[in-house]
């Protein structure tokens, strides 16, 4: 209870203490430069009541004096100016010169010439570098005859506001420490379950459903949440081990009857007249039988290839090296000719059941189903880090609305209805190919030799592996 107490109330009490900081220092700066205006009023006011007597009664040195011992003491220049702005008392030559820098000192003197008392000139902002500058009327209303002016330096003023800043920080960013300190340790125990689960999460994206999240640790509310996840993943992992254990049962179950009837139809050959139509028939039912013993051993290999979901690192070269002979004997007996153009070193997260089976299924394809005359593949390095591997060919290629669904189960093209094939390769390739994070393309492929279109090319994106650990 305590650390899910700690959760709520650290993060409440560092923005409290974000919140209360910058207003504080703000007013220790304003009530800094407000004590300093007033000093400097009190100090004018004086002064003006001692030169409306001085000037009065014509004995202006005492007030000459005590003006040019203020600069002395406090480095801040005090005259008394008559009405044209000339200085009457007081250190003209410090103040002319502290004068030439102030661009608000005329419109302050102006107001004070007239009577009245102009606001404060200051900046309170430590980084600005005016002066103050305070001016007091000599007389009232219609008869002022003068005025007494200070520019005050503020830059001791802004180094106290500072050093208080400093100081205000400083014990700001104590209890900012000691709530990181207790912070740092309770976030980790909270999000390191969480962090687990994004990883079982990721890892079973990749079609491993044995990973299982971890639920002893953490807050009570995640283990109970890591239980659900686990009882679900039992649930999910259980259902498809049935639905590949059914497929694979109910194939091998089939293959024996099926292979029985066969045997039956066939030893019909001797019997059959040859002026009826029963051999027509007879063939049929042959082909159809053979179809269907096509059709359960492709689903008993996808049933076992489906149960091997953990993708691996591979070398593109060492696949290819176990299967370029072949696909050049293949090609070579059917008339057809094959290119292979792969740059050495790619190595690439390899899909369930073999990289080298997804290609041979792939120029199986183009070799059987397309009538091409040419079949090229290639790879190289895609955008981001992945690898692309492409076979294509220059046959009669599937038109676009129809490539979407080559690679849904059983869908075949009406053009080869009278070929042998189930319609389960390329949709389990695809299958498998996303099991490893990559994605199987259907794409036009090479131009026809009649000029009459392109073939299909048959692009296969896997994620890069990285490079091996030396031993």
């Amino acid at each position: 209870m305590h650390r899910r107490l700690l959760v709520v109330l650290v993060p409440l009490a560092v923005l409290l203490v974000a919140a209360l900081g910058v207003p504080l220092s703000i007013t220790v700066a304003e009530r800094e430069m407000q004590e300093t205006y007033v000093n400097r009023l009190n100090d004018v006011g004086r002064f003006a009541s001692l030169a409306e007597t001085a000037l009065s009664t014509g004995r202006t040195e005492a007030l000459q004096q005590e003006l040019t011992r203020y600069h002395e003491l406090y480095g801040i220049p005090v005259a008394l100016i008559d009405t044209s702005g000339a200085v009457l008392l007081g250190p003209a030559d410090a103040y002319q010169k502290a004068a030439r820098a102030e661009a608000a000192l005329p419109r302050i003197v102006t107001a004070a010439l007239a009577g009245a008392r102009s606001e404060p000139s200051w900046e309170w902002a430590p980084w600005d570098d005016s002066a103050l500058v305070v001016a007091e009327p000599v007389g009232r209303d219609s008869e002022v005859v003068g005025a007494v002016v200070t520019i005050s330096d503020l830059s001791r003023t802004r180094e106290l506001i500072l050093v208080r800043w400093a100081r205000l920080a400083g014990l700001g960013l104590l209890p900012l420490l000691a709530l990181t300190a207790v912070a740092w340790p309770v976030s980790a125990w909270v999000l390191r379950p969480v962090r687990k689960l994004d990883a079982a999460t990721s890892r079973i994206s990749e079609g491993d459903l044995t990973i299982r999240a971890d639920a002893e640790a953490g807050p009570i509310e995640l283990r109970r949440l890591a239980r659900s996840f686990n009882t679900m993943m039992d649930a999910v992992e259980n259902a498809a081990q049935r639905q590949r254990a059914f497929v694979s049962d109910a194939s091998h179950q089939l293959r024996n009857p099926l292979t029985s009837l066969r045997l039956a139809v066939e030893s019909l050959a001797p019997h059959l007249r040859p002026e009826g139509d029963g051999q027509q028939v007879y063939d049929v039912a042959v082909d159809e039988l053979k179809a269907m013993q096509r059709m359960l051993n492709s689903l008993q290999a996808s049933a076992r290839m489906e149960s091997l979901r953990t993708a691996s690192p591979v070398d593109l070269d060492e696949v290819l090296a176990t299967r370029v002979d072949r696909w050049r004997a293949l090609t070579a007996t059917a008339g057809q000719t094959l290119a292979v153009d792969v740059p050495p070193g790619l190595r690439l997260l390899e899909p369930p059941g073999g990289l080298g089976s997804i290609l041979d299924e792939l120029i199986s394809n183009a070799l059987r189903l397309s009538d091409a005359q040419a079949v090229e593949v290639t790879a190289g390095a895609g955008v981001g880090a992945v690898v692309t591997v492409a076979v294509r060919d220059d046959g009669q290629g599937i038109d676009v609305p129809e490539r979407a669904q080559a690679l849904q189960r059983f869908w075949r093209s009406p053009r080869h209805q009278n070929v042998s094939g189930t319609g389960l390769g390329l949709a389990i390739c695809a299958d498998l190919i996303g099991a490893a994070g990559g994605e199987l393309r259907l794409e036009e492929g090479l131009p026809r030799p009649d000029g009459s279109g392109h073939g299909l090319a048959a692009v296969v994106v896997l994620p890069v592996a990285p490079a091996p650990t030396p031993a």
